[in-house]
């Protein structure tokens, strides 16, 4: 079988030589713009950063109508804008790889998305039924053509995946995941599926018709040679249970034990399968497919490049995340964290924004800003850790379609506990919407922030009349600086410095704008870095880049797949 595509993109990636040909063409044209790539939002302020963006840009979108502003991402232009403006924007858009959700089953001949059923839908939103549903088939097609005796899921959370991959595809799976509470939930959640088609079986009088219990091992992947031992072990229940689980301090250890079984058996064909990957993750299972003779196949949809590693500016021991191909290590083009957190911005997300919601998060962005300049004057030394305060997670995602209220008086500042944007294992981050930006280090929980609640009725109040906007920076200066343990001092002059700010404040939704918009241009550069590492290995692989989702329901939707080619006997 042989992957086929078609896109409407002018460039192609059919090939190595057409896939570094791209690529050159992305470093061409970010090389002027690094002074986007490389900002930190939170300094828009303190370092004038709108100073570095073409004057006629500015001065032309500084009046323009916010939902214009959102709609940059997505690379739509207006008429009377400026020439240059609108080349910059066009030629970017042509440059990013396209989302539209591809053909499937024109691509994979035979391939079926099945709807999942009430059982083993249960707990999955709107948003994972749809992945879920979707990235099975892919896998199954893809392990059927690899004749892959087992599915390892690599980073597989409450085991949705591997669990659809187990019952309704019935194929042996591995779960493998750092957290241990991940691990127990996937076992008790498939005892309960199990329990439900054992009943239908019994039911239906089917006969001894077997069911597959994917296996769950808990231990963190560090390294290739980690993941190759997990990947070589022998699949029977008493060594998966023997595995599990890992402690962080002999993971290394045990991993060294389990190396020797990687050709224990030689029959062992793996398919490797990564929904969301975190950072490295997804790069190490791209090494390992390479590395570990039994791996015939890998699908593989990455997230996170802001915990991706990047050689010559992270400092670690191990391989980095990035770059992976020799054609982007020749070429010598740095990103930086602030790159590759711009990676993760997504157009769609942008354009599903409503006014209301662009319009306030814009205004929390200036308040961000303005705080950054707070800290500066009165606590310069905080500004050395970089400080990251707020919330980040599921409660801003509900909230992203619901229409924000201000307010008018704001008795009480809530100061919540300090949260992690990482907990005890190698989470799936989803790409955050725009209430929370990866850059500024600071995620605008406007809940938390101004005790307000939105409702059905709730309407924005516009303009400077309506809300007294230096009121709400004090009080989110305030709730900023409770978070970060620091005691607010009477000799704080909050109003002079909204007063320094506010009249650049009208900037900073153009500047967000423009800069978000290098954002799937960003991702297009990573993920065709890992594109091209597997098609510089040669003929002896296939390999596809394809966006399997609905970017409208998943933005973060392109898949990595690829497969050995099998021996002819």
């Amino acid at each position: 079988m042989e992957f086929r595509t078609t896109s409407d993109c002018k460039y192609s990636c059919d090939t190595a030589t057409h896939t570094l040909h791209w690529i050159n063409a992305i470093i061409h044209f970010l090389k002027p713009f690094t002074f986007f790539m490389h900002a930190h939002v939170v300094n828009f302020f303190k370092d004038r950063l709108w100073e570095s963006v073409d004057k006629e840009w500015m001065d032309c979108l500084r009046n323009e109508p916010v939902e214009n502003l959102l709609l940059i991402p997505s690379g739509v232009v207006q008429d009377h804008w400026p020439a240059s403006l609108k080349d910059f924007i066009v030629t970017l858009r042509s440059l990013v790889f396209p989302r539209e959700q591809a053909d499937l089953q024109t691509v994979l001949p035979g391939l079926h998305v099945i709807s999942l059923n009430s059982v083993l839908a249960q707990g999955m939103n709107m948003k994972k039924k749809h992945e879920v549903e979707v990235l099975s088939a892919v896998v199954n097609s893809i392990a059927d053509s690899a004749r892959g005796h087992t599915i390892v899921d690599v980073g597989a959370g409450q085991g949705y995946l591997a669990q659809v991959l187990s019952f309704q595809y019935q194929h042996s799976v591995v779960a493998i995941d750092a957290c241990s509470h991940h691990g127990s939930i996937t076992d008790a959640r498939a005892e309960r599926i199990k329990k439900h088609y054992a009943a239908q079986m019994r039911k239906s009088e089917t006969g001894n018709w077997s069911l597959n219990v994917p296996k769950t091992i808990t231990c963190r992947v560090m390294s290739i040679g980690m993941l190759k031992a997990l990947t070589g072990m022998s699949l029977h229940k008493d060594d998966a249970e023997q595995l599990r689980p890992f402690e962080e301090d002999n993971a290394k250890l045990e991993g060294e034990k389990l190396k020797s079984s990687c050709n224990a058996n030689n029959d062992t064909s793996l398919v490797l399968a990564g929904l969301h990957a975190c950072g490295d993750l997804s790069v190490t299972m791209l090494k390992t497919f390479l590395d570990c003779k039994e791996v015939k196949a890998i699908v593989s949809i990455g997230c996170c490049y802001n915990l991706l590693s990047e050689e010559g500016i992270d400092k670690t021991e191990t391989q980095c995340g990035f770059p992976m191909s020799a054609g982007v290590k020749s070429a010598g083009f740095s990103l930086g964290k602030n790159s590759r957190d711009l990676a993760c911005q997504s157009a769609e997300r942008w354009r599903g924004m409503e006014k209301d919601a662009g319009l306030h998060n814009f205004e929390l962005h200036s308040f961000r800003a303005a705080f950054q300049m707070v800290l500066c004057k009165y606590y310069p030394e905080v500004m050395i850790t970089n400080p990251s305060i707020g919330r980040q997670g599921k409660s801003l995602r509900r909230r992203q379609h619901r229409k924000v209220e201000y307010p008018l008086n704001h008795k009480e500042i809530a100061c919540p506990s300090l949260h992690s944007n990482m907990k005890g294992s190698c989470r799936n981050i989803e790409p955050k919407e725009l209430e929370t930006d990866k850059n500024s280090g600071l995620a605008l929980d406007t809940d938390v922030l101004f005790h307000g609640h939105s409702s059905s009725k709730s309407t924005r109040c516009e303009g400077p009349k309506s809300v007294d906007k230096y009121a709400l920076f004090e009080k989110f200066s305030q709730s900023g600086l409770c978070h970060l343990g620091l005691k607010p001092s009477q000799d704080i002059k909050f109003h002079e410095i909204w007063k320094e700010a506010e009249p650049f404040a009208e900037l900073i939704g153009p500047y967000w704008s423009l800069r978000a918009a290098l954002g799937p241009l960003l991702e297009t550069f990573l993920l065709l870095d890992r594109l091209l590492f597997l098609q510089e290995q040669g003929s002896s692989l296939e390999v596809i880049m394809l966006p399997i989702f609905d970017p409208e329901v998943s933005p973060r939707n392109v898949a990595i797949i690829a497969k050995k080619i099998l021996t002819q006997i």
